[in-house]
């Protein structure tokens, strides 16, 4: 049967045959589950040395070959699954998508948050199915827990306690303790039980996971610099609280506890449920008032047999991912997220991603500016280069390798311009890019633009002091544009104008321009530089967008959303680089007039003209085909005075979403519909 045939069994579920990347011991089990199913078959196993004898007699006659591409390159497969080492799995599920393989991928997905996130923007966009192989989300005694939470079986829910841990003895070149193979319990099953608590916390809020707001945590770091034994505490937005435990060098009990307010269930098999080959799994329920009940839960089926069969529904139905409570794609980056904030936690780092072995992309691709799309660009003043029409800002991006994949993508997708300042992460920002900037050799192709003297450290003397230190992070010896980040009415603006100019004598940057500046000082700013000869501001950063901010985000915030600040960029032609362009997510579903889940989107963006007016921006996009928020940052680039928007996404899929924005045309009209709303 070719790759893209259907065979029909049991329903009109499609058939998959399935090559498996790797042949330890993880292989050899799902190839068991495989074995065990409804609408699997194994048809071949790549080994990346020659296959052994071992490693033929495992699989009971299914071929091993040597070189994955073998697998990769057979038209016969369907999918794929990963069994690889997880610091591996990036570059093999990315090589299986590109290949036109679906792909089952051996948690967890990646060593971060960031890997599993290029990975499925890799998926998204090839239109193939891609999943996180969690056994235990499929086994019916997982989905038993969640029904009788929803149900309220044992009331409101309160505090989660899950454990995965074994002892294994001390083993240096075991990748198990080795730290650049990412070894040690988080990643290994430490995954486990945060996956549980984030699904029984989604359970009880009525959604299918939840993600925490905090993660605190500690561990033991090993000699080898991995965590040996670890327990961290997830708080989630409804109030549940997880404890969570993992270790390779103490056994554990590997059990869960889910406490509410009328009693408790017990798992005593959690990960494994029935058994691997199948069984009884027993549930206890154990009310705070009566009699313990054993709930048990039969099935003969191999544990693995039951991704399998979910990854062929899937894929018959044209899915491209799972179902919950199977991991979906959000469901994945969120339990990554959990995991990077748990090994943040107790300073657990992995060689292989330290900046010098962040040096190339982690698509594996050489960098191509332009390569996925185009991208507008203007003429800016002061600036021998064009400038794109979205600029990308890098304050959320949290680290080298989170930066690196961001503006990878953004400069592939056409994007020249980045937004950064000395204050941001307090200095986070300004390396992440400097480290990209340099590893990528691209500072000529693009516009960097830097900010520095933040209140309250708002003085003429300050500006130098605190370039060099921007200049020195990003690793380059001028920036194209610079702001002021904030104003200091105690300070007459000439002094301002006087430092900056000579700045820009000295090539430390081309040209400069202000960020919240009351239009008042900017005026006198400019009159000041025509006066005296200095060389005049060229650009304002205020807040712009189709939202009026109520309150500002921050203390000295200004927005230029108002008539007055208009009329001004109108007539003078200056542009605005607009921050929080697109209301910090109000256009999306993280708002609503009964969302109030973030207090600053509450307190900054909600208002009944907000809401008119994003609902209109959804008639419109329904309409040209984009979304509410796309319209939202079309909105910016619309009008009749130069904006350029600054993005902050941090995801690649929020990323590609704002510069879908671009292919969203408003005419004159739909503007003044906007306005008027």
């Amino acid at each position: 049967m070719t790759s893209g045939e259907t065979a029909l069994a049991d329903g009109n579920t499609r058939t998959l045959r399935w090559g498996i990347l790797g042949t330890g011991a993880i292989a050899r089990i799902f190839a068991a589950g495989v074995a065990g199913s409804r609408h699997g078959r194994l048809a071949v196993v790549a080994t990346r040395a020659a296959p052994t004898a071992e490693a033929q007699a495992a699989f009971e006659g299914v071929p091993v070959v040597q070189g994955y591409e073998t697998v990769l390159a057979d038209p016969d497969i369907d999918a794929v699954y990963v069994a690889t080492p997880h610091p591996t799995h990036l570059e093999h599920g990315l090589a299986a998508l590109r290949a036109g393989k679906h792909v089952l991928c051996e948690k967890p997905m990646g060593v971060s948050a960031v890997e599993a996130m290029v990975l499925i923007d890799e998926a998204r966009r090839a239109g193939l199915f891609l999943a996180e192989a969690f056994m235990y989300r499929l086994h019916p005694q997982t989905a038993r827990v969640a029904g009788l939470v929803a149900e309220g079986r044992i009331g409101d829910v309160r505090l989660i306690q899950a454990s995965f841990g074994f002892r294994k003895p001390f083993d240096a070149g075991h990748r198990l303790y080795a730290n650049d193979q990412a070894g040690g319990g988080i990643l290994d099953v430490g995954c486990y039980p945060v996956s549980l608590a984030r699904l029984i916390a989604g359970t009880a809020a009525g959604v299918p996971f939840l993600d925490p707001v905090k993660v605190t945590g500690l561990g033991h770091l090993g000699e080898t610099g991995v965590d040996e034994w670890t327990a961290a505490v997830l708080a989630f937005p409804n109030g549940i609280i997880a404890q969570v435990a993992t270790s390779i060098a103490v056994a554990q009990d590997n059990a869960v506890r889910i406490h509410g307010t009328d009693g408790r269930i017990e798992i005593a098999s959690p990960w494994f449920c029935g058994g691997r080959t199948g069984g009884s799994a027993t549930l206890r329920i154990v009310p705070a008032n009566g009699e313990a009940e054993d709930l048990t839960i039969d099935d003969p089926s191999h544990l693995y047999a039951f991704e399998v069969d979910a990854v062929a529904r899937a894929i018959t139905a044209g899915r491209t991912e799972l179902d919950p409570p199977g991991m979906t794609w959000a469901d994945t980056l969120g339990n990554m997220q959990a995991l990077d904030a748990w090994r943040a936690a107790i300073g657990l780092a992995y060689d292989l991603e330290s900046p010098q072995r962040r040096a190339r992309p982690l698509s594996g691709r050489p960098l191509k500016h332009g390569r996925l799309r185009s991208m507008p660009k203007r003429a800016l003043p002061g600036l021998d280069k064009p400038a794109s029409a979205l600029a990308l800002g890098q304050a959320w991006l949290d680290s080298v390798t989170h930066a690196g994949a961001m503006n990878d993508a953004y400069f592939e997708r056409g994007g020249n311009l980045f937004d950064s300042a000395w204050l941001y992460g307090q200095g986070k920002a300004d390396i992440g890019l400097g480290h990209w900037l340099g590893s990528r050799g691209v500072r000529e192709e693009v516009i960097v633009l830097g900010k520095g003297a933040h209140t309250p450290l708002c003085y003429p003397d300050v500006i130098p002091r605190q370039l060099t230190q921007s200049l020195d992070r990003l690793q380059t010896d001028y920036l194209d544009l610079y702001m002021m980040h904030r104003d200091n009415p105690d300070v007459p603006v000439g002094e301002f104008v006087d430092v900056l100019d000579r700045e820009i004598h000295a090539g430390r940057f081309r040209a400069y321009g202000f960020s919240n500046w009351p239009l008042e000082r900017v005026q006198a700013a400019m009159r000041y530089a025509r006066e005296t000869g200095r060389h005049a501001p060229v650009m304002v950063s205020n807040n712009f967008s189709l939202a009026r901010m109520v309150e500002p985000q921050w203390a000295g915030c200004i927005a230029s959303s108002v008539p007055e600040w208009e009329a001004w960029h109108r007539e003078e032609r200056v542009p605005c680089l607009a921050w929080s362009s697109q209301a910090r997510g109000f256009f999306t579903p993280r708002a609503g007039r009964d969302i109030r889940t973030d207090p600053d989107l509450v307190r900054c963006w909600y208002s009944d003209e907000n809401f008119r007016r994003r609902d209109v921006a959804a008639v419109l996009g329904e309409a040209k085909g984009g979304s509410a928020n796309q319209v939202a940052l079309a909105y910016c680039l619309a009008q009749d005075f130069p904006v350029l928007p600054i993005i902050g996404p941090r995801t690649l899929q929020e990323l590609d979403d704002s510069v879908g924005a671009l292919d969203v045309a408003l005419s004159p009209d739909d503007v003044r519909r906007l306005d008027l709303a």
